[in-house]
This record gives structure tokens, C-alpha cells and sequence, in this order.
């Protein structure tokens, strides 16, 4: 959620921004309804203090014997007038909050114009892609062939998009989840955490799913016993984040570093056809996600830290993979600034996203009321926040089964994962 005073003073400026990414804001409903908001304003309080003034005057008109009828028909025709106000600003303050919550974050001046994917910008390349002796295969055929890729057994036993791994398909799942889990937590400094993968609205509105991106998620029929709506996590991010919504955190905690391994559920409505082959677009798939919590000023240089730390995973793993930094056109919803780790597919014969390492600034932390303490103020600010996946499981598994394939179908084992498989 963008600061209401930039939009206040200066949305002309944040307009030309949001244009950027091909995202119109309505300028003229905006500054109607913020107008409004003015006037209401104004009215309310001389409504209330009208009546205050007059229900002051009752009392003394009482106590000199004189009639208050007059008095009191007038108060309670100003507490119509200041009920009908109040609930008019009610509404033009929900119709606000509504606008506000569908524009996304403004773009860092570092990112890149662009439409599309076309034109990210590669930073850098790591690792060189193997050249096969022979026709390689895509991972669908290889981890059928192994007998670890079953999705006629997931359709049948829920639908189609969802997958059954078993034996070395299965083992090299779980043993990549725990080589990415204890790298994070043992040499990157995160804490490791485990959470609901059961959320409520607040959390989704916090970290920006909601209210425009609802058709993506799976939401819970009915509502618990505490009459709480719940949705299916998207993404660890979710959660994680949430942890500091409507939190002041001292600044020697800072900065907050978590990581937690989560199956993640999407609709992927707006992914209609494509990647409908194999474990790159599932309903449901599972990652290692890395959240930070930091001051302002070190959010950038923690966003390039965060890109490190999922880098390393495929260094260790010695998968090719390049990083770009997305453009105007391509960054997501939330983000001021996003880097994707793409990691080489040989039956692709390109490289494809594996994470998505982004710094939301203080967007996410202004809907959460995530906040620090600031010692030279002593006063509370807002926080910034960043996520990323370290990495995507599934994708990273894809990947080892098409690099390190060989012809007789057989797939070597990364040497980092043996130690996870005896």
C-alpha cells in the first residue's frame, strides 16, 4: 500500500511511475473522492461541535426557566446531519481504501522499462550449460522412466496438475528440501520456522494477495470456529511476513532473517495452457522460502544479499543459471525491485525462473503495521520487508533431472546430496 500523503501531495509523480508497468490510476476519480473526504471532514467536526455547543446551551436554558424545547430539536437535528455526514465519510473512506489496495508499488528507480519478459535485463551468468552427447530428455520422460513421476495416480486421486513422486524422485525431493534448510540456517544466518499453511484474510491483505489477486488462491469453505475465512498459502511469504503485522520491533533485533520449507497452493487461473507438462506449474508444490525484515536503509543491500543466498543452492548443486533483474512490465504486484535466478533447462534449451527475489520497501509493512522503533526518534517506523525463494523445490529437482541425466536413462546425483541419500 503506497503512502496516502504521496497521493495527496504528489500523485501526478506517482501516476507517472505506475505507468511504468502499464497500470492506469484514475487520477481524476481519485482526487473526487479525496476532495470529498475534505469536505466531509470539515463538516463532521463543526457538526459535532455545533452540537456540543448547543447541548451545553440546554442545560443553562433549563436552569433559567426557559423553554428547551427549541434547543433540543435543534440538537437532535445536528446529530441527524452529524450521523448522515459520519456515514457518507464511512463510505467515501471504504472507497478510498478500495483504490489504494489495487495500486501496486512503486518501481525503484534501478528497474528497467519494458512490456514483458522480453525485456528483462541479465545481470550475470554462473556455470556453463553441458553439452550432451546425445538427444536429452525433458524430466517428464526421465522421472518417468525411473518410475518416480506418477501423474495418473495424482489425477485419480485429486485432478490434474498435481503429481505422485516416489523412490529416487521422491528421496532427491525431501534431500534437496533439507541441503536448502540447513545451508539457510547454518550458513546464512536465517532462523528456521515453521508455520500454518492455513491463513486468515488479514495475513493475505498484508502481504498483498488480497483483495485483487483472490481467483489464485484456494479458499476454504465455510469459515473455522472462530469465524475466521481461511485460505491455502500461495507461498511462505505469507505467513512468515505476517508474524511482524502489528509489531514494533527494536532495532537491535534488526535486521529479522526466516526461512521455512512450505507446500505452496496456487489456482494458477491466469496460467490457462501453459507449462502443462511436467512439475513446472503445479496447484500444488512446495519451496524453501527466505523472508527479511530490515531497517529502510539496508533493504537494497539485503535484497542482493537474499539473491546471494539462493545462488548458492545451485553453485552447490553446479546447475547453470544466469540472474535479471525484471523490467517495468514483468515485476510483480508488490515489489519495488525484483531479481529472478533462472536456472538452465536442457530440454528447453533455456533457462527458466527457479526464484524470485524481491524488496516490497515499506508497501507490504504499511498494510501490515509492521513497524521498528527508531532510536534516534524513539519513534516507531515503518519496516521494509523482502522475500524470495531459496529456491523453488520442485524446479530445482526438474533440474537436476535434465542436467545431470544420462543416456541409459540413469541420473547421477549431485556429490552435496549424497550425504542426504545414505
Amino acid at each position: 500500500m503506497l503512502d496516502p500523503k504521496l497521493l495527496r501531495n504528489d500523485i501526478d509523480a506517482v501516476a507517472t511511475n505506475l505507468a511504468k508497468r502499464g497500470f492506469e490510476l484514475d487520477i481524476a476519480t481519485y482526487q473526487k473522492l479525496e476532495d470529498e473526504r475534505k469536505t466531509l471532514q470539515i463538516e463532521t467536526q463543526e457538526l459535532q461541535s455545533k452540537r456540543n455547543s448547543s447541548s451545553k446551551s440546554i442545560g443553562q436554558a433549563k436552569a433559567r426557566g426557559e423553554d428547551i424545547q427549541p434547543l433540543l430539536d435543534e440538537v437532535a437535528d445536528l446529530g441527524k446531519k452529524l450521523d448522515e455526514a459520519k456515514d457518507r465519510l464511512s463510505q467515501v473512506m471504504m472507497e478510498l481504501d478500495d483504490i489504494q489496495y489495487g495500486i501496486p508499488n512503486l518501481l525503484d528507480d534501478s528497474v528497467p522499462e519494458g512490456k514483458d519478459e522480453s525485456d528483462n535485463v541479465e545481470v550475470r551468468r554462473w556455470g556453463k550449460p553441458r553439452e550432451f552427447s546425445f538427444e536429452p530428455k525433458d524430466h517428464v520422460e526421465i522421472g518417468e522412466n525411473l518410475g518416480g513421476i506418477d501423474f495418473a495416480s495424482a489425477a485419480k486421486i485429486s485432478a490434474s496438475r498435481f503429481v505422485v513422486k516416489k523412490g529416487l524422485v521422491a528421496k532427491l525431493h525431501r534431500a534437496l528440501i533439507q541441503l536448502m534448510l540447513d545451508l539457510h540456517s547454518r550458513e546464512h544466518g536465517y532462523e528456521e520456522i515453521y508455520v500454518p499453511y492455513m491463513v486468515n484474510s488479514e495475513s493475505l491483505m498484508g502481504t498483498g494477495q488480497l483483495p485483487k489477486f483472490e481467483e489464485d488462491l484456494f479458499k476454504a469453505q465455510g469459515k473455522n470456529q472462530d469465524g475466521k475465512q481461511l485460505y491455502m498459502i500461495p507461498t511462505a511469504e505469507v505467513p512468515v511476513t505476517n508474524m511482524v503485522r502489528d509489531e514494533i520491533i527494536e532495532a537491535d533485533q534488526l535486521p529479522l532473517k526466516f526461512t521455512a520449507h512450505t507446500p505452496c497452493f496456487r489456482s494458477e487461473a491466469g496460467s490457462y495452457g501453459r507449462d502443462v507438462r511436467g512439475l513446472i506449474r503445479l496447484h500444488q508444490f512446495e519451496k524453501v522460502e527466505l523472508v527479511h525484515m530490515t531497517k529502510p536503509d539496508d533493504s537494497m543491500k539485503a535484497l542482493d544479499e537474499l539473491v546471494g543466498h539462493a545462488e548458492k543452492v545451485l553453485q552447490l548443486l553446479d546447475l547453470p543459471y544466469r540472474v535479471v533483474n525484471l523490467c517495468s512490465g514483468d515485476i510483480g504486484f508488490g515489489a519495488t525491485k525484483t531479481y529472478d535466478i533462472e536456472v538452465w533447462l536442457p530440454s528447453q534449451d533455456t533457462y527458466r525462473e527457479i526464484s524470485s527475489c524481491s524488496n516490497t520497501g515499506d508497501f507490504q509493512a504499511r498494510r501490515m503495521q509492521a513497524r521498528w522503533r527508531n532510536p534516534e526518534t524513539g519513534k516507531p517506523e515503518l519496516l521494509h520487508t523482502l522475500n524470495g525463494s531459496g529456491l523453488a523445490v520442485g524446479r530445482t529437482l526438474v533440474a537436476i533431472l535434465e542436467n545431470y541425466q544420462n543416456e541409459d536413462g540413469t541420473v547421477d546425483i549431485p556429490d552435496v546430496l549424497k550425504p542426504y541419500l545414505n
